[in-house]
Order: C-alpha cells, then sequence, then structure tokens
C-alpha cells in the first residue's frame, strides 16, 4: 500500500512538474514572439536588405518543391474529383472542387508543412549553428542584438515569403488539375475554367490569404525559437529542426481548424 501511495504521489509530482514546466516555456516563447514583432517596424526600416535576403532563402529556394508538389496534388484531386462527379454525370464541375479545396484548405496547409520540411529546418539548423559555435554570444560581447540582427529578418521573411508560395502552390495545383481533367479526361476546357468563375467567391480568396499569413507567422517563429533555444551541441541542432518540423505540422493543423470554424 505504501509503494502504490509513493508511485501515485511520483506520477502526481511529474505531471505537475511537466505542467508547470509547460505554461513556463509558453509563456517564454509569447515574450520571444513580441520580442520579433517590437523589432521588426526597425528592421523593415533600416535593414530591409536583410529581410529581402532571407525572403529569397525562404521563399525562392522553395518553390521547386512547392511547386512540384502543387503539380502532383492538383493532379491527385482532380483524379478524385472526377471520378466523384462522373456518377453524377457532372464531370464540368471536377476544376470547382479542385479550386475549392486547393485555394481555401490543401493551398495554405501543403504549403507550410512543406515550407516547415525545407526552409523552416534550414531556420532552426543556421540558428542553432550559430548558438553552437558562439556567434550570438560573439555578438552580444560586441553590443550587437543577436535578436535584432539575425533573428527577426529570418522571421519576417518567412512571413513575406508564405503567402506567395501559397498562391504559387494553388495556381501551379490549378493546372495540374487542368492537365488531368481537360487533358486526360477530355473535360471540356470552357466549361472546366468557367464552372471555377461562377462559384469562385472572393471570400475563398481571403480566407486562403489569412490562412497563408497566419501560418507564415507560426512556422517562421517556431523555426526561429527552436534555433535559438537549441542546445549548442551537433545533437541538440538536430533534436531542434526536429521539433521544428513535428510542433510546426501540429500548429498549422490546429490553427487551420480555429480559423476554418471562424469563418464558417
Amino acid at each position: 500500500m505504501a509503494r502504490t501511495g509513493y508511485r501515485v504521489t511520483r506520477v502526481l509530482r511529474d505531471i505537475r512538474n511537466n505542467l508547470v514546466e509547460f505554461v513556463r516555456t509558453f509563456g517564454a516563447f509569447q515574450l520571444f514572439f513580441l520580442r520579433l514583432l517590437r523589432h521588426s517596424p526597425a528592421i523593415l526600416g533600416t535593414r530591409f536588405g536583410l529581410v529581402i535576403k532571407q525572403v529569397y532563402n525562404t521563399g525562392a529556394l522553395s518553390l521547386v518543391i512547392i511547386m512540384v508538389c502543387g503539380l502532383f496534388v492538383g493532379g491527385v484531386l482532380a483524379l478524385q474529383a472526377y471520378s466523384n462527379m462522373a456518377v453524377f454525370n457532372a464531370e464540368d464541375w471536377t476544376g470547382v472542387a479542385a479550386h475549392q479545396v486547393l485555394v481555401k484548405e490543401l493551398g495554405p496547409v501543403m504549403t507550410a508543412i512543406l515550407f516547415a520540411a525545407r526552409a523552416g529546418t534550414a531556420l532552426t539548423s543556421e540558428i542553432g549553428l550559430m548558438k553552437a559555435t558562439d556567434q550570438l554570444s560573439a555578438m552580444e560581447m560586441m553590443a550587437v542584438n543577436p535578436v535584432r540582427r539575425e533573428l527577426v529578418p529570418r522571421f519576417l521573411g518567412g512571413v513575406i515569403a508564405m503567402p506567395f508560395l501559397a498562391a504559387i502552390f494553388s495556381a501551379v495545383g490549378l493546372f495540374g488539375a487542368h492537365v488531368v481533367g481537360v487533358e486526360l479526361f477530355q473535360v471540356d476546357v470552357g466549361s472546366f475554367w468557367q464552372q471555377i468563375q461562377l462559384i469562385a467567391e472572393s471570400e475563398d480568396v481571403n480566407e486562403g490569404i489569412i490562412k497563408s499569413v497566419v501560418f507564415g507567422f507560426a512556422a517562421s517563429v517556431i523555426a526561429v525559437w527552436e534555433g535559438y533555444n537549441a542546445m549548442p551541441t551537433a545533437e541538440g541542432v538536430g533534436r531542434a529542426t526536429t521539433r521544428t518540423v513535428v510542433i510546426t505540422a501540429i500548429s498549422i493543423l490546429v490553427f487551420d481548424f480555429m480559423i476554418t470554424a471562424a469563418l464558417i
């Protein structure tokens, strides 16, 4: 009985300690996010070149994977949509189904996850390596704020790049749906695009833009946070990189649900 009571006490203590650690980490994360936002206007005004460089690193260098994945995702959507629409003799609606799913859901969500896998991991490993090699500490010794000089431009670069990447993903995805629907299944090209024009509304595009912006903030701040707080070892940087992908993917899906529920 005494041993059982000890085990229960230990479990409760571990739960309490984990809860306290979670609250502490979440609070520190919020303060870190506010620091990034506080320095962002100054960086945009005086160090815009650094931001553009990071837009290139996180956005332009991610175009290949975004376009390739968008093309095949659009093709798969067209395959599924056509097979279901054919049951109701509504093959002309293949483009509408692909458009709605791409613009409102898969475009922003897939782009954010791919961004985390490619650009987010790069940001985390870069910052983690800078910490492991004492570059950030050296900046502090020279009275240079490493958060403002190195972290904020990377954060802003990801935030700016994400909406453009999501738009490109959706556009290429629609092209992939067009290739499959029109070229493979011989759906009338006029009906394919006319149905999209009739059904598509500005609210659909706005929802996609809102999601891509929110996802951009989430993916960028998580990547920068994990790199900045990584253990200064090779193993620590590797773990931080893994956490970046996992936490970002979960956060994206949670935010996607919340935004969708709010906009319905």
